[in-house]
Order: C-alpha cells, then sequence, then structure tokens
C-alpha cells in the first residue's frame, strides 16, 4: 500500500508490457540489453545504490550502455516499443511537473509487466480538492432534527426491531449530530478538522484527485493525447487503476474497509443484513453506492409485491372447485365434440379431455388478478417515488445537494477522429470548427446505426416467426404419429420445446447484441464519457427489450387472432395451419412463457455468467501471464506479491450498465405481464436476494477498484423505469381485456345468462361448423369416433349454419369486442390517475431533508462569520498588545488592521451572497 519508504501511500496504478530490443557485442552471441542491476526509480531522486551516472539516467528510465561495443537489431516492434517507452516517460515527466509522485521497478528482464505507482503529496492534494470542488467536513457540527411523537416511538420501535439485522459497521445514520461541509478551501483550512494529512482525504478521494491529474494531462509524442485514457487506448499502458485497501481473506486481525465490507455485506451469509450503504459509498464512490441503493429499495418493494402474489395464487387454488367454466369442461356427460385441430390426420375430439388446461388456468385467471394489475401498476409508482425520496436523503447525507455537472473530457477516440479530420483550408473554415466534429462527419455512423437497428430488430421478428413455423409443422409431424401418448400430449411437447428453444436465442442474442450496441455507439463517436454511456445503454435497452418479450408478446396478442374458422382457416404453407390457442386460452401459455424465459434469464444469465465468465477470464489471464515470465522466473528469487499485482490479476470494472440492465428487464417481466404470472415477483424476490450478494462480492473480491465517480441520481435509468411502468398500465389493460377470459364472462354473466350465474357459459363461447362444408381433403380420414359427427364445435362467436348468415361474426362478439375496449380505456385512464395521485400525494423531497437543508445554510453562514469574527479579534488584541514605538508606526498598525477590517467586510458580503446563491429546495 505505500513506496518503499513506507511512508507515502500509493494513491494509483499505472501498468504496462515492455519488451528488451535485442543487441550482441560486435563478436558476440545476441542477447537482451539489461540494466546492470535492479534499482528503484523514484520521482524524486531517491534510488538504491549506483553510479552516479546510472543514477542519472535510470531516474529518466532509459537503458544503460554497456561499454563495450553494441551492435542493436532494431526491428518494426522495437521501433513501436522504443515509441511507446519515449511516450511514458515524457507522460511520467508532465505527471512529476504536475506534483505527483513517481515510483516504479527496473525492467530487468527481457519483457514482461511494470507498474507505475504514484503518490499525491498534501499540497497536490489541496490544491486539486479546491479545483475540483470536493465538500469536506469543517470542525462545526451540528443535531439533526429529532422526529417527534409517533414517529419517533415508531423509528425507536423499527431500531430496536431491526437491531439484528444491522451490520456491525461504522454508520452515519447512527448518530443525530452530523459535520457541516464546505468545499475545500487552501484560504479556510483552519475551519477544517485537520488532525492528521494522511487521513485527511480517504483513499477513494486521493485516488479520484489523482485520476483528475491523470486525465487532464498531455503527451506530446502520442500526437497531443489528452489523458491516460488515451494513452491506454494506444496501449502505450495496458491499464491504469487505485488500490483495494489490502487484502479481503486475509488471516491476520488487521481490519480495512474492505475486508469490513467482506465480512458485512459481500459474503453469502450475510444475505438477511440491511446493506451498509454509507461504507460502500465510501469505498466506492457515490455512484457505485447510489446502484446498490437503488437495488437495494427495489429488492425491499418486492416482498408486499410478493405476498399480494402469492395471496392471488391461492384465491385461484381455492376457487378453482367453484368455478363453473371449469366444470363445465370437465363434465363427461355434457361432452362437447370439437372440430379437428389440423386437416386429414386430426380427429374430432372431446372438449372434457382439455379438462387438466382449464382448471389450471383458472389459477391465473380469475377476477383477482385484475387487482393485482392495478396493484402492480400503484406499486411500480410507489418504487420510483420513494426512490425519489430516498435518492434525496442519499444526496443531503452524502453532501450532494449543491453537486453540479462537471465538464467532462473528450474521449480519446473522439480526439484521434478530431486529428485525422482534414482543415479545409480552401473554404477559409473557422479555427474552433476543426476542433470540433460535426453533423456530416457523423452522418455515414448514424446511417449505419439507423440501418443496423432495424436489421437486428427484423432479425429477433424472423427468429420468433421461426419458432412459430417450427411448432406449427412439430405439431402436425406429431399429430401424424402412431402412437396414441405422442398425439395425446403434441400440445405440452410443442410448447415446452419453443420456449427452450425461444430462452436459448434470446440468451445468444443478449450477448451479440451487446456487443454490437457497443460497436454501434463507437461508430458515433460521442464526445463525453456521458454521452457514449447513454447511447450506449439506449441501444443496448431497446435491443434487449424487443429480443426477451417479442415471443412473449406474441402469445399474449398475436397467437389465435389470425386462425381463421373450420373450412376457411389460414394457412403458413400449404397444408400448415396457424396455430390456435389452447381450449382454456392462451393465458396459461403465456404464464409458461413468461416464467421459463424469465426464471431461465435469471439463473443461466444473471448468475452462472456472472460467476463463471470473470473466473474463467481470470484463469485465463492468469495462465497467459505466467506462461510470458516463465522462461525468466528461476533467476529472480521468489517474493510475496504487492498489493498492486494482486489487484492488477483481478477483472478490469466495465461499468454499471450489465448490472442496471439486468434489473431493469426484470423489472419489465414483473410490471409489464404480472396479470398473467403473479408469481413473477415471488421469483424476482428470491433472485436479488442473491443478486445483491453475488454483486457486492464482484465487487469487494473479483474487480478491481474501480474510480470513485460523484453522482446524485441513477440518470437515464430513472427515465426507462419510469417509461416501462407507464407502458405497463396499457399492455396489463390489453392482457386483461383480450388475452383472458375476463371480459367474456362479464359480458355473458350480465348481458346473456338467464339467471346471472357463470352456466352455459362454455356453450355460449362455441359456435356450430356443419361438418359437410368441410373442403375436399381436409376433413378427417378413418375417423374412429362412435357416433355419427353432423356438427362440430370451434371457439369463436360466430352465426351457425342454419343462419342466413352462416359462420359470420354473430351479435355476441360485437359486443364482446366492445366491452373489450371500454375495459382498457377505463382500466388505462384509472390506474393513470391513481398514479397520479400517489404522485402528488408523495413528496419528492421528505420534509426533514428540506428543513435541514435550510437550517444547514443558516448554520454554514454563522459558522462563517463567527470563525471570521475569532481571527478579527485575535490579531486586533495581538497587534493592541505590542507597544507603539513612534506615530508613524502607530498609524501603520492602525492602517493594517483597518485594511483587516475592511477585508472582513467584504468576506462577510461573500458569505452573503454564498447563502443566496445556496441551493433551494
Amino acid at each position: 500500500m505505500h513506496f518503499r519508504d513506507s511512508k507515502r501511500k500509493v494513491d494509483y496504478v499505472l501498468v504496462y508490457h515492455y519488451r528488451k530490443r535485442t543487441a550482441h557485442h560486435a563478436g558476440g552471441s545476441p542477447g537482451p540489453l539489461h540494466r546492470p542491476a535492479s534499482l528503484a526509480i523514484i520521482s524524486n531522486g531517491e534510488t538504491a545504490k549506483s553510479h552516479p551516472e546510472q543514477q542519472q539516467e535510470e531516474a529518466h528510465g532509459q537503458d544503460v550502455p554497456n561499454p563495450d561495443a553494441l551492435v542493436v537489431d532494431m526491428g518494426p516492434l522495437d521501433v513501436l516499443e522504443e515509441a511507446k517507452r519515449e511516450q511514458r516517460e515524457e507522460f511520467e515527466r508532465n505527471l512529476t511537473e504536475a506534483g505527483l509522485e513517481i515510483e516504479k521497478d527496473v525492467e530487468n528482464k527481457s519483457q514482461g509487466l511494470s507498474f507505475v505507482r504514484i503518490h499525491a503529496p498534501w499540497n497536490i492534494l489541496t490544491r486539486e480538492a479546491e479545483l475540483l470542488k470536493i465538500k469536506m467536513p469543517t470542525k462545526k457540527t451540528y443535531e439533526i432534527k429529532k422526529e417527534g411523537g409517533i414517529a419517533k416511538k415508531l423509528s425507536e420501535i423499527w431500531r430496536k426491531f431491526t437491531e439484528p439485522l444491522q451490520p456491525k459497521v461504522p454508520q452515519l445514520n447512527t448518530t443525530r449530530m452530523k459535520h457541516l461541509s464546505y468545499p475545500f478551501s487552501r484560504e479556510k483550512i483552519y475551519l477544517y478538522n485537520v488532525q492528521d494529512k494522511d487521513a485527511f482525504f480517504d483513499n477513494a478521494t486521493r485516488s479520484r484527485i489523482v485520476h483528475e491529474i491523470l486525465k487532464r494531462t498531455y503527451s506530446t509524442k502520442a500526437k497531443n493525447s489528452m489523458g491516460i485514457n488515451s494513452l491506454i487506448a494506444k496501449n502505450v499502458y495496458e491499464t491504469a487503476y487505485p488500490l483495494h485497501d489490502g487484502e479481503y481473506d486475509g488471516e491476520n486481525d488487521e481490519m480495512n474497509e474492505r475486508k469490513l465490507l467482506y465480512r458485512e455485506w459481500a459474503r453469502y451469509g450475510a444475505f438477511y443484513k440491511f446493506q451498509p450503504i454509507d461504507l460502500v459509498r465510501k469505498y466506492f464512490g457515490e455512484k457505485i453506492g447510489m446502484y446498490f441503493a437503488w437495488l437495494g429499495l427495489y429488492t425491499e418493494f418486492l416482498i408486499p409485491s410478493s405476498i399480494v402474489g402469492i395471496i392471488v395464487f391461492l384465491y385461484g387454488c381455492m376457487t378453482i372447485e367453484s368455478d363453473i367454466p371449469s366444470k363445465e369442461m370437465c363434465d363427461q356427460h355434457n361432452a362437447f365434440t370439437m372440430c379437428p385441430l389440423c386437416d386429414k390426420t386430426c380427429d374430432y375430439w372431446n372438449l372434457s379431455t382439455a379438462c387438466a388446461t382449464a382448471r389450471a388456468s383458472h389459477l391465473f385467471d380469475n377476477p383477482a388478478t385484475v387487482f393485482f394489475s392495478i396493484f402492480m401498476a400503484l406499486w411500480a409508482t410507489m418504487f420510483l417515488e420513494n426512490w425519489k425520496r430516498l435518492q434525496m436523503r442519499l444526496s443531503y447525507f452524502w453532501d450532494l445537494t449543491g453537486l453540479e455537472e462537471e465538464e467532462e473530457h473528450p474521449r480519446p477516440e473522439y480526439e484521434i477522429k478530431v486529428l485525422q479530420k482534414k482543415p479545409r483550408t480552401e473554404n477559409r473554415v473557422k479555427e474552433d470548427e476543426k476542433d470540433k466534429l460535426t453533423w456530416k462527419d457523423r452522418t455515414p455512423g448514424y446511417l449505419v446505426n439507423f440501418a443496423s437497428i432495424l436489421f437486428m430488430i427484423s432479425l429477433t421478428f424472423s427468429l420468433v416467426f421461426g419458432v412459430i413455423v417450427y411448432r406449427i409443422t412439430t405439431a402436425a409431424a406429431l399429430s401424424m404419429s402412431t402412437n396414441e401418448s405422442t398425439r395425446s400430449n403434441v400440445r405440452v411437447t410443442v410448447t415446452a420445446t419453443a420456449v427452450i428453444i425461444n430462452l436459448v436465442v434470446i440468451l445468444i442474442l443478449d450477448e451479440i447484441y451487446g456487443v454490437v450496441a457497443k460497436w454501434l455507439t463507437e461508430m458515433e463517436i460521442p464526445k463525453t464519457e456521458k454521452s457514449f454511456e447513454e447511447r450506449l445503454i439506449m441501444k443496448a435497452f431497446l435491443k434487449k427489450f424487443v429480443n426477451s418479450y417479442a415471443p412473449i408478446f406474441y402469445v399474449a396478442f398475436f397467437k389465435g387472432r389470425f386462425v381463421g374458422r373450420p373450412g376457411h382457416y389460414v394457412y403458413v404453407f400449404d397444408g400448415y395451419r396457424m396455430e390456435e390457442c389452447a381450449p382454456g386460452g392462451c393465458l396459461m401459455e403465456l404464464c409458461i412463457q413468461l416464467s421459463i424465459i424469465m426464471l431461465g434469464k435469471q439463473l443461466i444469465q444473471n448468475n452462472i455468467f456472472e460467476i463463471g465468465v470473470p473466473k474463467l477470464k481470470k484463469l485465463f489471464r492468469k495462465l497467459k501471464d505466467d506462461r510470458t515470465e516463465t522462461k525468466e522466473s528461476h533467476s529472480t528469487p521468489s517474493k510475496p506479491p504487492q498489493q498492486w499485482e494482486l489487484d492488477y490479476v483481478l477483472e478490469p470494472f466495465t461499468g454499471l450498465t450489465p448490472e442496471y440492465m439486468e434489473m431493469i428487464i426484470q423489472f419489465g417481466f414483473v410490471t409489464l405481464f404480472v396479470a398473467s404470472f403473479p408469481l413473477a415477483p415471488v421469483f424476482a424476490l428470491l433472485n436479488n436476494v442473491i443478486e445483491v450478494r453475488l454483486d457486492a462480492k464482484k465487487f469487494v473480491a473479483e474487480l478491481r477498484r474501480p474510480d470513485a465517480v460523484r453522482a446524485k441520481d441513477i440518470g437515464i435509468w430513472f427515465n426507462i423505469l419510469s417509461g416501462i411502468g407507464k407502458f405497463s398500465v396499457i399492455i396489463n389493460a390489453f392482457v386483461i381485456s383480450v388475452t383472458s377470459d375476463f371480459i367474456p364472462r362479464l359480458v355473458y354473466q350480465y348481458a346473456y345468462s338467464n339467471n346471472g350465474t357463470m352456466h352455459g357459459f362454455i356453450n355460449h363461447t362455441l359456435s356450430y361448423f356443419n361438418v359437410s362444408h368441410f373442403k375436399a381433403g381436409t376433413q378427417p380420414e378413418n375417423s374412429p369416433f362412435e357416433q355419427e359427427v353432423s356438427f362440430c364445435r370451434f371457439k369463436d362467436y360466430r352465426e351457425p349454419p342454419w343462419s342466413e348468415n352462416q359462420y359470420e361474426f354473430s351479435k355476441q362478439y360485437w359486443a364482446v369486442l366492445s366491452a373489450r375496449l371500454a375495459f382498457v380505456i377505463i382500466f388505462q385512464n384509472l390506474v393513470m390517475f391513481l398514479s397520479v395521485l400517489v404522485d402528488w400525494m408523495i413528496p419528492d423531497i421528505p420534509k426533514d431533508i428540506s428543513e435541514q437543508i435550510k437550517k444547514e445554510k443558516s448554520v454554514l453562514v454563522n459558522f462563517f462569520l463567527k470563525e471570521e469574527h475569532e481571527k478579527l479579534k485575535l490579531i486586533e488584541n495581538f497587534i493592541m498588545r505590542e507597544k507603539p514605538k513612534s506615530r508613524s508606526e502607530t498609524r501603520g498598525r492602525r492602517n493594517r488592521a483597518a485594511s483587516f477590517c475592511q477585508f472582513s467586510r467584504s468576506q462577510r458580503g461573500s458569505f452573503t451572497s454564498f447563502s443566496s446563491q445556496h441551493t433551494d429546495v
């Protein structure tokens, strides 16, 4: 964790691969050009014992020549390596000029890894903290307002009840006292509680400051590349990262924040505990802290929705015996002879054979599912409103309330593209236009993006259609089987295999779309990392949304809608009819499709891939590095690995986009089609309990430490969540009205039933068909049916064959269709109104936080005025204590005192302006 002097902390590490150029003596054999000794090169001039000439050259990172004559063979790789070495030397020299201190090991092998350790001294930390406006705690503390009355008693009861669930880590919210924070200022350093300069800035803040210097340091030899990211993109350096705070599972008793996080947060054994969000934020930064706070709140909100979902499911189980339509379908004495499901090979069949499907459909197609859909729409609104409140609370305690967006540095790819842009001198283009890309430069990338997105969405729909063709052809093939059990289980076999194929296709396309989305975003050449991230998120979400939900949309809204009728079926290919829904409706199949895809994605993609793939990458990288250094390992004595070497073996941090994406897709499964699968929140909750610890362990134990990034919200993800919540209202309205039998049952009970009950509902929904109207060659062959069949039944609202308008849509069809559309409009407007009402009733900013921010503003002004007044008093007392020797000296002291008073008054004015400019809530 420190330089070789065991005093200066390692705040950041740069890593690069080096390769010595080959050289040989005039009459000798070739060999690598080595340094004469293994020394540590330190930017402030401290080295191990060496000759003065060697010390001077090694301090600049140069190779020490042998006094004998050398013949140097410079190949293409040597020239490239030499150029990289010069760029590294210049960059490190610029870092030293910026005030950073550097230490690195001598390159004493023919090739290998080299680690550049960087330390930021106190004067650099204070300078950058002032430039970055980092809020630091002052000496002043003030009491946070306590709740009163019932709220106070309830919070005390809750605190005692949840005491076993609290992690044993120091947390900010456990005390009622809060340090007053203010952007750091070197002129007012006396206001801050600087007891230990090494501990005043924590490790995350120190590494963040160093990273800011690294991002803005130029390298002229690398084509004026700005920042470490540009050099990494050009392979001058391989990677750069801050250090972890030590080992997380060491046997030593020395406790650090990483080990504390592992014991109380990142172990699966701690799954029942609350997350130590304050410590997560302190160690990883505000952006990652916000993610885990959001994930924790989402998981907590899944608990009530899971309980209500279980109650709805149990209601379906308890009422299944009293469901009249199910009884009528299962009644073998009152059997309905149904029309064949396919041409020629399929026979007539009794509706009672679909008894099991009808009973299972009732579990998810009952009046309680309508209530659950309304509940989940309001649940989504409540979740988003509570997140906004928690987000504001965290912003207050994490000192982010006055955070302004910082100006970002351009991305390396953007800089390279600007350098490649030829100046159009003949058109006399302005100088500032040469330093940026216009819409004309980006037009080819936009066109490729548009075409590629359309192609990939078309590819998804084509694959869904391919699975539909598979279902149709497989069903037709199995229906021709001579095996009776095979023919009887055609629907189950086809449904199960098709869903598994859909799941495999979704998993494969998800990985492909993630890579393609990144490639397409890079083609657009966004200027900053923030714009790059937002564009990447929107592309990846659009593709993965279509990929994950397209098969479910087909079953919910398209399957069974374009079948036709007996004697006039719709065919896909010659002899292959469009598939129909099961006799109990498509809702049961929608439930199967949704559950298998959701559970499969969570089990395979979110857990197995997240655990297995990083471990394989880590093993592959370790084997590769070991293979590179095996030839020279015998010459170097073995020594325990340093922290920067242990961190290098870990997987690099690639951002939070994959973590958010999987949770957003899951949020869609929980809200969009919840009317067909009330148990979706239960499975999401079980997954998230594991997901929180899985992500925590990944960040603590398997990833290099990310750079601490300030963020006061979750960014574009909130807009996506809000959009999904509103879209779910429309989708669930159509699922209930179109896919389920809820509306036809209501229409029958209140418009067509003789006694106001559901008796006769099944007969009401079945139409008649005269078997003599079958087209030639499509009627069943060698039918073993016992009696002669004159009429068969099919599910639809059509006129009977003895009517004048035979097989036309009946009045019941139009009545049901009108009721469906009316339900969609009423349901959508009702739920939207309730959502807006909930949004209005719950304020975005908690009242206590709003009051505390106002209080903090006044406390801050009073604190500064008091400190300045005391400082002025001390100086005046000091001046008055001195005995004046002459009248001119007395006049000079009075002038100095007066000028200081004037300075103090100007400072008071600045404090007053500060209070007026402070963020109001």
